[in-house]
């Protein structure tokens, strides 16, 4: 005849055996959880200082393509700043006739 009480602490060692199974592996899990967690930070810094870096490389391409603009406007300006010169040129001959 079995003691009912090794038979409770029977029961009671193998619930003990799982729970710290269990513990071990939740801890595990715990571990890995933090580990991709640095990693995933670690990666968004890297990517907004690459963001950062991109939004100031764009800012001064865009900078300078307004510049560049501005150079070009100049001297087509002054191209028909002179197309419209030899026009009154050609009226003020045409009235002196």
């Amino acid at each position: 005849m079995d003691n009912p009480n090794l038979d409770l602490a029977k029961k009671l060692e193998d619930k003990i055996d799982r729970l710290v199974e269990r513990y071990r592996t939740e801890k595990k899990e715990n571990e890995m959880l933090r580990n991709e967690i640095s990693r995933l930070t670690r990666q968004l810094e890297d990517a907004s200082v690459s963001y950062a870096g991109l939004e100031e490389q764009y800012n001064k391409l865009k900078m300078a393509k307004t510049l560049e603009a501005s150079s070009e406007d100049v001297h087509e300006t002054k191209l028909r700043i002179n197309q419209i010169v030899r026009e009154i040129d050609k009226c003020i001959t045409l009235l002196n006739r």
